[in-house]
């Protein structure tokens, strides 16, 4: 049943990395129903639509044209209806400016997009099995980096 699927929405502007992203999930054959949006304008339309699925896990590119990964990140941490969505910054940058902004504006996660394909089926796998709402109880900085 569609109520079993772990919903996951990528948000991110390079085709590759959404490729990529659901590819990992094919081959990864958990029970998750992946959709993708290129832009933070995409992903911010769809969200606000009323009749939206909303996801379970959102994962979201910082450095994205028209609406960056921050704006969407306050956008979505300002509305109460998204409250339940955990989100994962998913980002080629590891600055510690990077980090420390969507810590501070609520992200529950940051994962440095890997660039091997068997590691970003490792990261994903432990996002999607990851008890967010044990996971987010007393949150600190160091919990908030994933790394492998």
């Amino acid at each position: 049943m569609a109520t079993d699927l772990t919903h996951i929405i990528l948000a991110d502007d390079d085709e590759d990395d959404r490729l990529f992203f659901t590819d990992a999930f094919e081959e990864l054959k958990m029970s998750t129903a992946v959709t993708t949006y290129k832009d933070g304008v995409y992903l911010m339309d769809y969200l606000n639509h009323p009749d939206a699925t909303l996801p379970h896990i959102l994962f979201l590119d910082l450095n994205m044209p028209r609406k960056s990964g921050m704006e969407c990140l306050k956008e979505i941490k300002a509305n109460k209806r998204f409250d339940h969505i955990a989100i994962a910054i998913y980002s080629t940058s590891a600055s510690d400016e990077d980090i420390e902004n969507t810590f501070v504006q609520g992200a529950n996660i940051y994962i440095k997009k890997p660039s091997d394909f068997g590691k970003l089926k490792k990261v994903l796998s432990n996002v999607v099995t990851t008890n967010w709402q044990y996971h987010t109880n007393g949150l600190n900085r160091d919990q908030f980096l994933l790394k492998l």
